[in-house]
């Protein structure tokens, strides 16, 4: 398996990811924010996105967004290709974003909202824990991505207190970087550090 940072090379990716990700949410039943391929392509060459391959396949994606000023980044968009779903590509792809997230803001709160019980598990292993949407960013920006998704009435009916996602944090970069345990076909490399990398879900959450 091969784990990088997505460069704007990769952009002819973005719209297989887009569909999966409505391959997902039809699949799961629950709701995802729906991404367009311009904005993918948009975090691929702006090095804010991990991609992943198995076989020279693409195999997944994550990409990172900031929020009040940079002070939030959140980890969002972890799409898995269903067919290699569960052999360790979705952790691996988290510990990858998760360090592409601490280098670039090492300052800043790491958060994501989600659905997905495995992810829950992988933020849990990360050291993310639960909390309550008002501990999360009051960007306008980042909530009006959730209008996309099929819940977003639930999420306004309770004011953007509480909706069927679970809102996680990772608020202390003092904390010890954990390195997630993948099955030995899936090990890869750690990004770490990212500055040197050359150019170049287990299931989708709903943004995380």
């Amino acid at each position: 398996m091969t784990i990088r940072v997505a460069t704007a090379a990769d952009a002819q990716y973005a719209a297989q990811l887009c569909q999966w990700y409505v391959e997902s949410a039809k699949t799961r039943g629950t709701g995802i924010a729906k991404r367009e391929p311009a904005y993918v392509a948009q975090k691929m060459a702006s090095g804010d996105g991990i991609i992943a391959f198995v076989d020279d396949e693409l195999a997944g994606f994550c990409y990172i967004e900031t929020f009040d000023d940079k002070t939030f980044v959140v980890n969002s968009g972890l799409i898995v290709n269903a067919e290699i779903r569960k052999g360790g590509v979705g952790k691996a792809i988290k510990q990858a974003v998760f360090e592409l997230s601490r280098s670039k803001y090492p300052q800043a709160k790491i958060f994501g909202i989600t659905t997905s019980l495995a992810v829950m598990k992988i933020n849990t292993d990360l050291g993310y824990e639960p909390v309550t949407f008002s501990e999360l960013t009051t960007s306008e920006d980042f909530w009006k991505g959730c209008k996309s998704c099929k819940n977003y009435s639930i999420l306004m009916e309770n004011e953007r207190k509480m909706c069927l996602c679970t809102g996680m944090l990772y608020d202390t970069p003092e904390k010890q970087l954990v390195q997630l345990q993948v099955p030995d076909f899936a090990a890869f490399t750690p990004a770490l550090p990212l500055a040197h990398v050359p150019a170049y879900d287990p299931e989708t959450d709903s943004a995380l």
